[in-house]
């Protein structure tokens, strides 16, 4: 995001309402929660609010997009390339959504935390798999002919709540799972209904002061940032491959691009940008990305390092392969600007971000910028300028 002339647009929201705290983007819109309703907006040069979702009854704890075709929503080649929204809530319950259409998952005796990263495939359908208070794991049918018992099993095993869900990289079966208490166990899904206590196929003990705060499957591994370490765990031995600790300082936000031998951390005052390959015995850091606030919300990809703070107003990015800032967006617009502004909540896709937070002078909103033609570059005069971030094309998505 080198250059200084995106298309921008900024929905303002009802300043009695919550602000938003889940953001995501796909296609053609934006979905964002508030409470307990998910709303999705139409991107373009005005954003048209065209979908509200008032399904739950308390807050949305997660929220993930999964394809349309994978789900008992789908019903026409048409909507082939849709998504599908899913959301998890302190109702006990999980919804899915698609244009109007709802299905709702009841099942776990407490607020439902987690949803997989990914569905998972046991070879005849699409399983989606959900945490919560509750300590357990239920493992959901997408399959159309389950609409009235999707509830395929359920896993016991952790002794605290549900933090992370992961499905492996090398075997669609497998899901990963983290608790509160840092343990972490692996489950093959494919176990027999009735053989729930040998699903349970490895497990492991996180050495952390601090509950998981982001999972990432990638080849047999998996990586796990909590407290102040990211951990790397082989899934076919369940031992520790390496241990990432910046410095003894808490992790508040983490990134992984293994496919990049990259990982980024969030910290204090600052990002910390790791090269995790297998040849570096003790790794190191590629970068420090200096910040005015701590670094809660953040992205990496091949090209860029998109962060932002709370308190600070402004999203900071930063070429992966330098580490140079390369732009500051403001979360307001730049030039009416003239209060304190907060960011909640960040998406980026590609060469488009989105933003969540309040003004001042202007109370809560979204700002939505795309650089995809933009042609005003922010740089030195002299200095050849790409815009680095058009494909999005790596292997870490499946």
């Amino acid at each position: 995001m080198k250059f200084d002339d995106p298309l921008s647009s900024i929905y303002y929201l009802d300043p009695t309402e919550p602000t938003p705290s889940h953001l995501m983007l796909d296609r053609n819109g934006v979905w964002f929660s508030q409470g307990p309703v998910v709303k999705r907006l139409r991107l373009g040069l005005d954003m048209e609010l065209v979908e509200t979702y008032r399904t739950h009854s308390a807050r949305i704890t997660c929220m993930r997009l999964f394809p349309l075709i994978d789900t008992p929503l789908y019903r026409s080649d048409a909507h082939r390339n849709e998504k599908a929204l899913a959301t998890s809530s302190t109702d006990r319950t999980v919804r899915l959504c698609w244009k109007g259409q709802s299905r709702c998952y009841k099942g776990h005796s407490g607020p439902v935390t987690a949803l997989a990263d990914k569905l998972l495939d046991d070879g005849e359908c699409k399983i989606l798999a959900t945490g919560g208070e509750d300590c357990t794991i239920r493992l959901w049918s997408m399959n159309t002919r389950a609409k009235k018992h999707p509830l395929i099993s359920t896993l016991h095993g952790h002794e605290k709540t549900l933090s992370l869900l992961s499905v492996a990289w090398h075997k669609s079966s497998l899901l990963v799972s983290s608790s509160k208490d840092t343990k972490v166990k692996v489950w093959d899904t494919m176990a027999p209904p009735s053989s729930v206590s040998s699903s349970c196929v490895g497990g492991a003990h996180l050495n952390s002061s601090g509950p998981p705060i982001a999972i990432k499957c990638y080849e047999s591994l998996c990586y796990i940032a909590a407290g102040s370490e990211v951990t790397a765990i082989d899934l076919r031995t369940m031992k520790k491959a390496s241990v990432l600790a910046p410095r003894n300082q808490r992790i508040l936000s983490c990134e992984m691009l293994p496919s990049e031998w990259l990982i980024c951390t969030g910290i204090k005052d600052k990002a910390l940008l790791w090269d995790i390959r297998k040849s570096q015995e003790l790794k190191h850091t590629v970068a420090e990305l200096h910040s005015d606030g701590p670094v809660t919300l953040l992205h990496l990809d091949p090209y860029k390092v998109v962060m932002g703070a709370p308190w600070d107003g402004q999203v900071h990015v930063w070429e992966t392969r330098t580490g140079h800032l390369v732009n500051r967006l403001s979360c307001d617009e730049p030039v009416k600007s003239g209060g304190r502004s907060t960011m909640s909540a960040m998406a980026v896709d590609g060469c488009r971000i989105v933003t969540a937070g309040s003004s001042s002078t202007r109370g809560s909103l979204l700002h939505y910028q795309d650089f995809l033609r933009s042609s005003v570059p922010v740089a030195l005069p002299g200095k050849e300028v790409s815009k680095f971030w058009g494909s999005q094309e790596y292997d870490d998505e499946d």
